[in-house]
């Protein structure tokens, strides 16, 4: 991982190919880098330059087993940026969106 995290996944899901190869490692754990690009039109050492972006975010670990790697999506990198500005801010905006809800609320019981 790069000495900035959250600024790898950040980057490693600012690109709309990696995001697929998370949906397809999510979605079939364990698969190989040949099933990966299978999805593509791209070369696969294309697909390859992206699994390296993936794991070097830590959003995707590998096996090796044999001759062949097996991937899978790891999600823990997602949820501490999730944790990171949920934690403190969410309970901050849930107090001000019910708040919102009461004002609309009354004023449209006072318009009855």
């Amino acid at each position: 991982m790069s000495s900035d995290p959250q600024g790898a996944v950040f980057a490693a899901l600012a690109s709309e190919a990696r995001r697929r190869i998370l949906d397809i490692v999510k979605d079939r754990p364990g698969c190989n880098v040949n099933h990966v690009a299978s999805h593509f039109e791209t070369s696969r050492i294309s697909v390859m330059k992206h699994l390296r972006v993936l794991e070097d975010a830590g959003l995707i670990t590998s096996e090796k087993r044999g001759r062949e790697r097996e991937l899978y999506f790891n999600a823990v990198p997602i949820q501490m940026i999730y944790d990171r500005w949920t934690t403190e801010f969410s309970g901050l905006w849930a107090a001000q969106l019910t708040r919102v809800k009461y004002r609309v609320e009354s004023k449209q019981e006072r318009e009855r």
